[in-house]
């Protein structure tokens, strides 16, 4: 449903507030998209044929969950709207994801991959609970195409945006964070060359 201030047109603020959503979803998602894969195939061991293999399940398993969500989502009906109260209620998860894809506990090796594999399918379903909604917020955020093209692109600059910031500083935030633990001095000293 439209906002009542959708009709005169979208304010900066809740254009800006739109672009912040992707933001803050993506400097979580990229930071697993960018140094997810070497995490598991240079710190935690694992070899690239079977992580490539996991990455292909959990997306498949992601391509037959999204519609799914779509239908809930669009047939949610609370006093927040249809879209806004998976992105409250998401969030913990989604955070909590990224946390557990790098917490590197001490397992076999079949242990880490059953892990990577559960956290993995953990977190882009959290990620699908909370996207797939606010993608579909645009298609309500006001009845103008005009007005919808513009929020997207404050999106995107959001999106692009947090990006940019993971690109910048998750390497300077391992050095500082890792305070001399194994996995995170090995993180460490291998970004050098990365």
């Amino acid at each position: 449903m439209p906002s009542p201030h959708a009709h005169a047109g979208l304010r900066s603020r809740e254009s800006v507030g739109y672009a912040l959503g992707d933001t803050a979803s993506n400097l979580l998602f990229q930071t697993f998209g960018i140094f997810l894969t070497y995490f598991y195939t240079d710190v935690w061991g694992l070899a690239p044929a079977v992580i490539g293999t996991m990455f292909l399940a959990v997306r498949l398993f992601d391509a037959a969950v999204d519609p799914l969500i779509g239908l809930l989502a669009d047939r949610t009906q609370t006093r927040w709207g249809k879209f806004r109260p998976y992105l409250l209620w998401f969030a913990l998860p989604y955070g909590l994801g990224g946390y557990l894809l790098f917490a590197s506990p001490d397992l076999s090796t079949s242990g880490k991959l059953v892990y990577a594999y559960l956290t993995s399918g953990f977190m882009m379903l959290a990620y699908s609970f909370i996207n797939v909604p606010y993608c579909s917020m645009l298609g309500v955020i006001s009845p103008s195409p005009r007005l919808r093209t513009l929020a997207s692109s404050y999106r995107f600059v959001g999106a692009f945006g947090g990006g940019l910031l993971v690109s910048l500083f998750v390497r300077p935030l391992v050095k500082w964070l890792g305070g001399g633990a194994n996995e995170a001095g090995k993180v460490i000293n291998e970004l050098k060359g990365f």
